[in-house]
């Protein structure tokens, strides 16, 4: 069941991309939203590990 707290991101992909995507996320068992998940969190740590950590604001963090 979806939780009503998260956020709902909508986005436009080539079907050249689109395709791509879902054949990474098939080879490493994971749905193309848990990939893009993944990749978005890998990218983050990357960031903050390079340039320090993200504060997120208390109004926009776990129980908002």
């Amino acid at each position: 069941m979806r939780n009503k707290k998260n956020k709902h991101l909508g986005i436009e992909i080539d079907p050249e991309l689109h395709y791509k995507l879902h054949y990474l996320a098939k080879y490493e068992g994971r749905s193309a939203n848990g990939e893009i998940l993944y990749l978005i969190r890998q990218a983050i740590r990357e960031f903050e590990k390079r340039e320090g950590n993200i504060e997120v604001p208390n109004d926009q963090g776990k129980d908002a």
